[in-house]
């Protein structure tokens, strides 16, 4: 019997992901990115135990936890460096099943890469989607510079600006401004402030800071601030960090200071406001910021994406009743997804306040849930950060591990 092919259409962690699910269900599979290579765009990324248990079932998410750097206390700040609120590591541990892991998105995007073998992932592979197919009927269509290809299953998990979720839903207004704009930045180790300093996150008016540590000694710093869609520095994005930031607490100038090395990136954040009316048509299914962008106030962004690679797979056995599974995934994923859209949002409109006394009564608000406890603060992550996989992890063997 030929064996069922799936086409994967971009080459994230929300792809890869379900590449790699997929072929260890027993798909044969092709990864088709549109970029020269696999360097992520971005810097860190923060998976939460959601995230991992979903790597669990590729056997991933052992090795995942044995990069966490972060194992204290942190919280949230001030500009002039008081303390809000306080957040403790075991106490999340203790509430979700596990710890914050904190690494470079090209670490995590290496390791699921290395489950899948050679010549799966295709760069410089440019890839629409031609026929969404039918599920029960033909089979999906992708064209390629080389030609058409025929596919069981299409996964499109091309970004914010998904051309496969137009192709889906052409009507949709897609993804919408949040009125913040993002930097993101990393700081070598050599680089690095060298006082001892804990995670945090400090909001400010319209203004936020957080810094993460990685276990290899680097810094992941972000930054957000509301300003006008498209608006750039003219002289250059550090400076514009200095300007915005350069009064706040230490080590947030130390850290400005020591990007003049290496790029600053900058972003304007989109969401999916109007939810999609479902994560699949036909032979085609949507996974993670084609389905369900969302702002980064949650940290869930990526998490969500590896949910939902796993998910599918779930629903999606090769010679199954693919119809019935891809229905089950978007009845399973949409709710959730959408539930934490709506959530991200209303953070970030939190962190979007800039007069005085609306940021004087959100202080007085957040020190007051905090001295109640560590408990109160974590409750925002009750129903995300405790989420479990829909099935065991898949058996060990041939297709579990590849390289190494």
């Amino acid at each position: 019997m030929t064996m069922s092919h799936a086409i994967v259409i971009g080459s994230g962690i929300g792809g890869l992901t379900a590449a790699v699910a997929l072929y260890q269900r027993g798909w044969q599979v092709t990864v088709l990115e549109r970029a020269a290579s696999l360097e992520p765009v971005g810097a860190g990324i923060a998976l939460a135990p959601n995230a991992q248990r979903a790597l669990d079932v590729v056997g991933l998410g052992d090795e995942i936890r044995a990069l966490a750097a972060w194992q204290g206390d942190g919280g949230m700040r001030t500009p002039d460096g008081r303390w809000v609120s306080r957040t403790s590591a075991e106490a999340a541990r203790e509430r979700f099943g596990g710890p914050i892991v904190l690494l470079h998105r090209a670490t995590l995007v290496d390791r699921i890469a290395s489950r899948l073998p050679e010549g799966v992932i295709r760069t410089a592979a440019p890839a629409e989607l031609a026929d969404p197919g039918v599920a029960g009927g033909r089979r999906a269509v992708v064209s390629t510079p080389d030609g058409d290809l025929e596919a069981d299953l299409v996964v499109g998990a091309d970004g914010i600006n998904s051309a496969v979720r137009g192709a889906l839903f052409p009507s949709h207004p897609g993804p919408s401004y949040t009125g913040l704009t993002a930097w993101r930045l990393l700081i070598p180790a050599d680089a690095a402030p060298e006082q001892p300093f804990e995670l945090h996150e400090t909001w400010g008016r319209g203004a936020l800071w957080g810094t993460q540590p990685l276990k290899d000694g680097r810094i992941y710093a972000y930054a957000a601030a509301t300003a006008p869609v498209g608006d750039h520095a003219p002289d250059g994005e550090q400076t514009e960090l200095l300007r915005r930031f350069g009064d706040w607490h230490d080590p947030i100038p130390a850290i400005i200071a020591a990007a003049s090395g290496g790029p600053v990136l900058r972003n304007d954040i989109h969401h999916m406001a109007t939810p999609l009316p479902a994560y699949h048509r036909g032979r085609t299914a949507l996974i993670g910021d084609a389905a369900h962008a969302m702002a980064p106030t949650l940290g869930q962004g990526g998490n969500q994406a590896i949910e939902d690679g796993i998910v599918l797979a779930h629903h999606t056995p090769p010679g199954g009743e693919l119809g019935a599974g891809l229905a089950a995934y978007s009845a399973e994923r949409l709710p959730r997804t959408s539930a934490i859209v709506r959530k991200a949002a209303q953070v970030a409109r939190l962190q979007a306040v800039d007069s005085r006394a609306g940021v004087a009564m959100r202080t007085a608000l957040m020190s007051a849930v905090s001295r109640l406890g560590p408990g109160l603060v974590l409750r925002t992550f009750d129903g995300i950060a405790d989420w479990r996989p829909p099935q065991q992890p898949y058996a060990s063997g041939t297709r579990d591990r590849v390289r190494t």
